[in-house]
């Protein structure tokens, strides 16, 4: 019987390095939530700020796996260097969605630090494949 958490998820945590890292898990949840924020979206802005958005976000969980795939540790971190320009970037296209009102501003907060925990994380795990 699947765990509630993990059927909510979406996938199965058996066998994939990545599934397992909270990190990972905690990103993927966020693009699932960036994907329901940038629904409400101006329509003109579909190949714009929502696009450029979600490809930010998809990217985060998806430099994390690929690089926990990996069979050395500077490997696995210069993928997490990537995932770390993503939420970067990510957090940038954030400010600005909320300036043009496509957000509001106490949810842009609220992703916002989701992006901090994140951050701190992925410098986590940066520093101790580091060792």
């Amino acid at each position: 019987m699947k765990d509630p958490a993990e059927a909510k998820r979406g996938c199965s945590e058996s066998g994939k390095p990545h599934a397992k890292l909270r990190l990972w898990q905690k990103a993927v949840d966020l693009v699932a939530e960036l994907y329901k924020v940038t629904r409400s979206f101006p329509a003109d802005e579909k190949f714009g700020m929502t696009a450029q958005m979600r490809r930010a976000a998809v990217s985060i969980p998806s430099n994390i796996a690929e690089g926990a795939a990996r069979r050395s540790h500077r490997e696995y971190q210069q993928f997490l260097f990537v995932a770390r320009g993503s939420l970067s970037e990510l957090d940038t296209q954030l400010v600005i969605a909320a300036r043009l009102g496509y957000v509001k501003s106490e949810t842009a907060k609220e992703l916002r630090e989701r992006l901090d925990e994140l951050s701190m994380m992925l410098n986590g795990l940066v520093a101790y494949l580091a060792r």
